[in-house]
């Protein structure tokens, strides 16, 4: 049914940049809102940015802003988020959403998410 499956992350030394890819299955990417969040241990989950499907707007949160870019391959049914100058307020699980409406706190369908390691 609906998938989605997140990969590209690892480790990476700060200042260093990492590309994530989300895939989906089950549905097509293009008609849904797609986002990424992303989560670290004490922390509550944040958003960081979103791909509305209604508009095609891209919103980034404020603490990406300008540092990651999100980008969409409707061939390959995948999304990107490209992130730059990464630092270690950075490490947390990397999560890809989406839902059919549009960009929201609280996506119906969700991955497993990917860990984003920033250390020297």
């Amino acid at each position: 049914q609906v998938r989605l499956v997140e990969s590209g992350g690892g480790l990476v030394q700060p200042g260093g940049s990492l590309r994530l890819s989300c895939t989906a299955s089950g549905f097509t990417l293009n008609e849904y809102a797609i986002g990424w969040f992303r989560q670290a241990p004490g922390k509550e989950r944040e958003g960081l940015s979103c791909i509305s499907g209604s508009d095609s707007n891209t919103y980034y949160a404020g603490s990406v802003k300008g540092r990651f870019t999100m980008s969409r391959d409707n061939a390959k049914n995948t999304v990107y988020l490209h992130m730059n100058s990464l630092n270690s307020e950075d490490t947390a699980v990397y999560y890809c959403a989406a839902d059919i409406s549009s960009c929201h706190r609280r996506m119906n369908y969700w991955g497993k998410g990917t860990l984003v390691t920033v250390s020297s």
